[in-house]
């Protein structure tokens, strides 16, 4: 079974060697995302909850585009900068997510600047 790049033109584009995501049969891989505007390539804000949102609604737009939902995703991992933005990144969170909500790790990272949150995920589809 091959591996299927998946790419969608409404979330920020890859500045390196990777894809927004890989499906593998059912599975799809989501690589990390920022809280990146596509149309502008600039962070949407200063504070960890609108990064967030424009995170997950990127990641949103990358699971549409290989025929999946939000509800598809069984697990996150969750990148943020400093251990005091968890809570307003899981306030947020908790907007795209239905229960049972995904498996999650929740990590503090160093991260680009600016940037306050990074999110990947994987996905089942079928």
């Amino acid at each position: 079974m091959a591996k299927q790049a998946i790419n969608t033109p409404l979330a920020p584009v890859p500045v390196a060697s990777y894809s927004q995501a890989i499906r593998k049969g059912d599975s799809l891989y989501l690589a990390g995302q920022g809280g990146f505007d596509v149309n502008t390539g600039a962070l949407v804000g200063d504070g960890v909850r609108e990064q967030t949102r424009q995170t997950l609604t990127n990641l949103a737009h990358v699971v549409t585009a290989a025929g999946g939902n939000m509800d598809d995703i069984v697990t996150v991992r969750v990148y943020i900068s400093a251990h005091e933005e968890f809570a307003g990144m899981n306030e947020v969170y908790g907007e795209f997510f239905n229960e049972p909500y995904p498996a999650r790790t929740t990590v503090s990272a160093g991260l680009g600047p600016g940037m306050k949150v990074e999110i990947d995920a994987i996905a089942v589809l079928g």
